[in-house]
């Protein structure tokens, strides 16, 4: 019978090596898998690139992962001001940073799912962001190359999950972990809520359990995803 739950958080990141790649769910706080990346934390594995949209929104979750120097390099469209765990060490070398438009980080890890190498856009061309990439000219205007992306682990966040790996996420947790489920070697889900097979409806079944790997219930922390309030 096919189970895919696991106990524990920690027991997910045991495969994870040093030097690994990581793809991470989430737009901001929305759809962040953050017991998975705590989980990651306390692995402590070294030399990690990082693939996500930012780079974490306080000094929890992906913020802790740059906090403790455990990335080398960040793949991102949008490294916010309150990242300060990447900034800091951004800005004394101590981690590198691949800026990519939000939309081309997307196709990018599309690609990466559907086995294709890479893609043109006209989005970056003639900027910073296009040096030392391939060009061509189509239709009198400039497009840039921009490569697949894949990852050895992808993390995901979703709101409920079955033994089969079926993943249903809730309002805007779909954002990257919808494409990002396929684009991994080993695909790990943290979910609120583990319900019988069956009970997520075909319609709702957002991610299909055959991108999935192993997923795990985890209870929900409201307040992990919350930034301090000035002057509490």
């Amino acid at each position: 019978m096919i189970n895919k739950q696991i106990d524990s958080c920690d027991q997910a990141v045991e495969g994870v090596f040093d030097g690994a790649s990581i793809m991470l769910g989430g737009f901001g706080n929305a759809g962040m898998p953050g017991q998975l990346i705590d989980a990651l934390r306390r692995k402590a594995v070294k030399n990690l690139t990082i693939i996500s949209n930012g780079a974490g929104t306080g000094p929890f979750a992906l913020g802790a992962l740059f906090a403790e120097g455990l990335a080398r390099k960040l793949i991102a469209s949008y490294p916010a001001p309150t990242a300060t765990g990447f900034r800091d060490l951004y800005l004394k070398g101590e981690v590198e940073l691949e800026l990519v438009p939000q939309g081309s980080l997307v196709e990018r890890i599309r690609c990466g799912g559907n086995g294709l190498g890479g893609f043109y856009t006209p989005t970056g061309a003639g900027t910073e962001l296009a040096h030392g990439k391939e060009t061509r000219t189509m239709n009198g205007r400039e497009h840039v190359l921009e490569l697949a992306l894949r990852a050895d682990f992808v993390f995901l966040k979703a709101h409920l999950g079955d033994r089969f790996g079926n993943l249903s996420y809730r309002g805007t947790m779909r954002n990257f972990n919808m494409v990002m489920a396929s684009a991994g070697d080993r695909v790990f889900a943290e979910v609120d809520h583990l319900v019988p097979a069956g009970d997520i409806q075909p319609d709702n079944v957002h991610t299909p359990g055959i991108f999935v790997d192993h997923v795990i219930e985890v209870a929900r922390l409201p307040k992990l995803l919350e930034l301090p309030k000035e002057g509490s």
